[in-house]
C-alpha cells in the first residue's frame, strides 16, 4: 500500500491530470491515422494494434471500477480499430466523471497508478513505436510543455504548440 490518501483533493486532481496526460499521448498516437493501422503488428507473433488499444480500454475499464471499490477484471473482444479507441476515450471519460464527482476513491491510488494507468501510459509508447514503424508519421513532442488540461479526456485535445514539435 502506497501513503498517498486516498480522500485528499490533491490526490483527486493528480489522478485526473494523470488521465489527462494518458488522453493527450494516446490522442495524438492514435489521431489521423487509417483504419488498417488497426491490424499493424510489429512482427507475425505480436498483438496488433487494434488488441493494444482494446487492452488499454479493458485497463481504464479497470481503473473506473477500481475507484468505485470493484476489482473486476474483464477483457473485451477487440472489435475495428474505431470503436475501440471510441471505447478506450469513452473509459477515460467515465473515469474522470467518477473523479470530478467527489464520491470516495475506495482503492490505494498508488497501487491504482503504479497498475494500470503505467501499463496503459506504455502501451501508448507502444502504439507510438507501431505508428512510426507502420509509416504513419507522428511527431516527437515535449510533453512537459503540452497544455494538458484536468478534465479533457477525449482523442480531441489542444493542438500541439509547434514550437515544442520535433522531428
Amino acid at each position: 500500500m502506497s501513503e498517498i490518501p486516498a480522500q485528499d483533493p490533491a490526490t483527486r486532481l493528480w489522478l485526473r491530470h494523470a488521465l489527462a496526460t494518458l488522453a493527450y499521448r494516446a490522442g495524438k498516437t492514435l489521431r489521423d491515422t487509417p483504419a488498417s493501422f488497426g491490424e499493424f503488428r510489429a512482427s507475425a507473433d505480436s498483438p496488433r494494434v487494434v488488441d493494444i488499444v482494446s487492452h488499454m480500454g479493458d485497463l481504464i475499464e479497470a481503473f473506473g471500477r477500481r475507484l468505485n471499490g470493484e476489482s473486476r477484471w474483464t477483457v473485451a473482444t477487440p472489435q475495428a480499430l474505431e470503436p475501440e479507441v471510441a471505447r478506450f476515450f469513452a473509459m477515460l471519460k467515465a473515469a474522470d466523471d467518477t473523479l470530478a464527482s467527489g464520491a470516495p476513491i475506495q482503492c490505494d491510488p498508488g497501487t491504482l497508478f503504479q497498475g494500470v494507468l503505467a501499463d496503459a501510459l506504455t502501451h501508448t509508447g507502444q502504439l507510438a513505436m507501431l505508428r512510426r514503424l507502420a509509416g504513419l508519421k507522428m511527431k516527437g513532442e515535449a510533453y512537459a510543455r503540452a497544455d494538458i488540461r484536468i478534465g479533457t479526456v477525449g482523442i480531441e485535445q489542444t493542438p500541439a504548440n509547434p514550437e515544442f514539435e520535433f522531428d
